[in-house]
């Protein structure tokens, strides 16, 4: 089908431009909610009722705007094929296109026609572009705006499904299909985008498969009971890079994928491929300088868009008389059959409006709920086939896409409020706040300490000079009065000399008369005057003193004045400044307190989700109430899951089995009890209870999931819900011997299961059960272990595992504790591998020693032929002739004495059926004839 899109691709141009393409610029209203609730922008314009189209309708309308959540679809005729020519020569094609006026004729016969109107109709030379740009780049817009988004493809096998979706196009880019295309446009955008992710799942015999993680199969789809949205969380999510990385991801994919070879195509897809594009932006607005900015509600809370984009390539439709599918591909084709009825009962259900869609019928209906009669904007692209020997097909097929058309969706925009982001700005805000605030205080601490240092420094200097200052002060006091006591001396001896002046004046006017009067008085006069002379001086020189020590005191006062300013001055600027940093400080705690009040709101309402948690608690206690009411049973549901888990429907002992059907009526009390609690609680919260942090809930839970793994219809619920894995992970974490105990036994009751058996080997659940096997030496845990390895034993497909996770070894080694129950189930796992061994041989796909040969188990068989209990002894004998019936075996059987103990057994035998295999063997065996024709001899 691809090579032929690619011969016409050569005749056409990547420039065509697309015509009639839905406009995507509707209007829309944005409400916000003010208490934390989603936002929802929703289509202005839903019509309310339109003219339906039907093939005979021959008007329309080009004004399509206005029905802008209406599903649309667009049909694609695939090229002739060289079988289409050879077997189709002297025929017209079925259908005629008419895409200027976007009809198509569907032909009857010769002389009559059916015409049917679609959105868009692409000929056999359309080129993949413009299919794109038609079909898918609206949606990929509207995706990029925050609405969801799908792009599908139906149609018969063989139409061009896949090369229209899937096309990688790595040699030619022309040739590149929808999933690519869509991606690079996102990538374009990438610059306002936060994040980019897909996931690539595939539905494939109604189990929901990981293309980009193989191992993860039978992912589960959830449902939130509040929004009604459909998830899946155990799908792998990658973020894209760039697009050679996407390119990477869908080539892994497509090897992943299941196609095969058929009648009708080549490389015939056998499930449903899913590509998910989970796109998450955050508005932007303008701020008041035009700058670009986050848009937030009015609490300040930022918003972000969540959308996603879905491509599906369905599963063709095919009829199995024309695609001749047989064995396995019989299966497949009869779930994609299924699966694509369920798709079309929803369509028609929602074409003609009925109050009830069956989404559950299919989980391919279920995860494309939201694309039909949902909230996503979808483009359907429908493929058919020119030829007229599918004619049927076609038809059905064009009649699916005019169902489509009818359905109208109610397209919204989902905003919710980031608080994740809010939450780590806020602490990012408090932490960059309480950095600053230690800052803030180490500085303002420095400053302080800086400050009281120079007022110590101040307050010593000024002490310093204070000190100086007075002592100066003193001693200019001591020189002062030395100075007036001097002054006091010079005048009473000027007193003392005026007096001897006077005296000497008498003494001159007495002696006047004497003739050497002039000469005496001369001499007076000279003394007198030298004394006034004299006298001045000391005065003069004492007024000096005095004002050169009154000159040095002011001036030292007036310095130490000055200093004494310049240190207030000081003291006043450290205390202003320490007022403004104490205020500061202040505002800063105050913004912390404030900040952390907010934090602890957010914080508050993630709380929200932890006391969510705590209900599964509270419904243990009422699990356990609802035990206690059924008290008087007690020792009937003992007795029961001491039969069920302990014994029979562990293992399928047929002993064990006629036990509990004997004990059927007495076991009717516990079992309503397990049908009450699992009415009331639901199997998704008893197999949630398995990783409660109770030990005693935990107990309890496991044995109730180990009594409804007894039943077979409750097994399939068990595994989808993840009980098995919840089991494993017990097996691998728990320390209770108790919980390992019983976990190994509900392990080993969905062990009867062929398709569980599988399960467990591919999550490795064999190499925990041998480990515990090795590390216990309680005989009940192993009894279970043992149950559990022997019914895995009975599948031969699992053999090369087994001896791999050391599986045989340990169920081998259980053999040294000597217990009789653990040597029954030992003696059964090793009977049920022999047969499968010996079944392989017989038909001619098996050759080679026995791998149980390697590991001495023969030896074993003939030393403990007596003193063990018929049940076991049967398996025992089981075993023995199941070895025997391989040839490569026969020199050990002879060497240990095998031969005698199968002949024994021949004769022996309480079983008849033991004894004819026995004998059937010993003929079959050339080797045993020939030693026991020499024996005889």
């Amino acid at each position: 089908m691809a090579s032929n899109y690619a011969v016409q691709s050569s005749f056409r141009s990547e420039k065509q431009v697309p015509h009639g393409s839905p406009s995507s610029s509707s209007s829309y209203v944005r409400s916000v909610g003010g208490h934390g609730h989603f936002s929802v922008r929703a289509s202005s314009k839903i019509p309310a009722s339109r003219r339906p189209v039907t093939p005979n309708s021959r008007l329309h309308s080009d004004n399509d705007e206005s029905e802008t959540g209406r599903v649309r679809v667009a049909v694609r005729l695939r090229p002739r094929t060289a079988d289409d020519l050879i077997a189709d020569a002297d025929f017209a094609d079925c259908v005629e296109l008419q895409p200027e006026l976007k009809r198509l004729k569907l032909r009857k016969n010769n002389w009559n026609s059916e015409s049917y109107r679609f959105d868009e109709v692409f000929t056999e030379s359309a080129s993949q572009r413009r299919v794109y740009e038609v079909v898918a780049k609206p949606v990929v817009e509207s995706v990029l705006n925050g609405y969801n988004g799908t792009v599908m493809a139906y149609g018969q096998t063989g139409t061009g499904k896949t090369y229209t979706v899937g096309r990688l196009g790595k040699d030619d880019a022309s040739e590149r299909g929808i999933m690519v295309r869509a991606l690079e446009h996102i990538l374009f955008h990438g610059s306002v985008l936060d994040s980019v992710e897909v996931s690539y799942l595939q539905l494939y015999l109604e189990s929901i498969q990981d293309l980009l993680a193989p191992e993860k199969s039978n992912i589960t789809i959830v449902e939130d009971p509040k929004t009604g949205e459909v998830a899946l969380p155990g799908a792998t999510i990658i973020q894209i890079r760039n697009l050679e990385h996407f390119l990477q991801l869908l080539e892994i994919g497509e090897g992943n994928r299941h196609a095969a070879n058929t009648k009708l195509n080549t490389e015939s897809s056998r499930s449903h491929a899913i590509l998910t594009v989970y796109i998450r932006r955050s508005p932007h607005g303008k701020d008041k300088d035009g700058n670009l900015s986050k848009e937030k509600d009015t609490d300040g809370i930022p918003i972000v868009l969540k959308s996603k984009l879905l491509i599906v390539d369905l599963a063709g439709s095919e009829r199995l008389d024309k695609s001749g599918s047989e064995g396995h591909l019989l299966e497949e084709a009869k779930f994609i059959n299924r699966s694509l009825s369920s798709l079309g009962k929803c369509i028609n259900a929602l074409a003609q409006k009925s109050p009830h869609i069956p989404f559950r019928d299919s989980k391919l209906t279920r995860i494309l709920c939201d694309s039909f009669g949902g909230s996503a904007r979808t483009s359907l692209i429908v493929t058919i086939g020119p030829s007229s020997r599918y004619h049927a097909e076609t038809t059905s097929t064009i009649m699916f896409g005019q169902r489509a058309m009818k359905i109208v969706n109610m397209i919204k925009l989902k905003e919710e409020f980031d608080y994740e982001s809010l939450c780590r700005k806020l602490e990012n805000q408090v932490d960059h706040l309480t950095a600053e605030i230690d800052k803030q205080q180490k500085l303002r601490d420095d400053d302080k300490a800086q400050m009281e240092r120079m007022l110590r420094e101040t307050q010593n200097s000024f002490l310093e000079k204070e000190e100086i200052l007075v002592t100066r002060s003193e001693f200019l006091e001591k020189e002062n009065t030395r100075l007036e006591l001097e002054m006091k001396n010079v005048l009473t001896e000027l007193n003392h000399q005026k007096d001897y002046s006077a005296l000497m004046c008498d003494e001159v006017a007495r002696l006047d008369s004497k003739t050497e009067i002039s000469t005496y008085q001369q001499a007076l006069a000279d003394t007198t005057q030298l004394y006034e002379k004299k006298r001045a001086e000391l005065t003069k020189q004492h007024e000096d003193n005095q004002k050169s020590i009154q000159m040095e005191g002011q001036k030292e006062i007036d310095i130490l004045r000055l200093k004494f300013q310049e240190m207030n001055q000081l003291h006043g600027t450290t205390i202003s400044d320490l007022q403004y940093l104490t205020t500061q400080y202040e505002d800063l705690v105050s913004e912390k307190a404030k900040l952390g009040e907010e934090l602890n709101d957010v914080r508050q309402k993630l709380l929200v989700e932890q006391k969510q948690r705590k209900v599964t608690e509270n419904e243990m206690v009422n699990l356990k109430k609802i035990i206690a009411e059924n008290d008087n049973n007690d020792e009937d549901m003992k007795s029961y899951m001491k039969e069920n888990i302990g014994k029979g429907s562990a293992f399928g002992n047929p002993l064990s089995v006629s036990k509990s059907n004997q004990s059927k009526e007495q076991c009717c009390g516990p079992r309503a009890a397990i049908a009450k609690i699992c009415e009331e609680v639901g199997f998704g919260k008893i197999l949630g209870l398995l990783s409660s942090e109770d030990s005693d809930v935990q107990i309890q839970a496991v044995k109730l999931v180990a009594n409804l793994a007894a039943e077979d219809i409750n097994q399939a619920k068990i595994v989808e819900e993840g009980g098995l894995d919840a089991l494993l992970r017990l097996l691998q974490s728990s320390q209770n011997t108790t919980i390992i105990r019983v976990a190994s036994g509900a392990i080993a009751n969905l062990a009867m299961n062929e398709l569980n058996q599988g399960l467990i080997m591919s999550k490795r659940g064999a190499q925990l059960l041998a480990n515990i096997g090795v590390k216990t030496d309680d005989p009940q845990t192993l009894r279970m272990v043992a149950g559990a390895l022997a019914n895995l034993c009975g599948n031969e497909n699992l053999h090369v595992m087994l001896k791999e996770d050391g599986g045989i070894q340990a169920l081998l080694q259980m053999l040294k504790l000597g217990n009789s129950d653990v040597i029954a189930q030992v003696a059964r796992g090793i009977a049920n591998f022999a047969k499968c061994e010996s079944r392989g041989i017989l038909k001619g796909y098996k050759k080679g020693r026995s791998l149980l040969m390697e590991y001495g188990v023969l030896s074993w068989l003939i030393s403990n032929k007596t003193n063990i209990s018929s049940s076991t002894q049967r398996h025992l004998e089981l075993c023995l002739c199941h070895l025997a019936q391989n040839e490569d075996n026969a020199q050990d059987f002879v060497s240990s004495g095998g031969l005698k103990e199968l002949i024994r057994i021949s004769s022996e035998s309480s079983r008849e059926d033991i004894r004819n295999l026995a004998k059937k063997t010993l003929r079959m065996n050339p080797a045993f004839r020939a030693e026991m024709h020499t024996e005889l001899l």
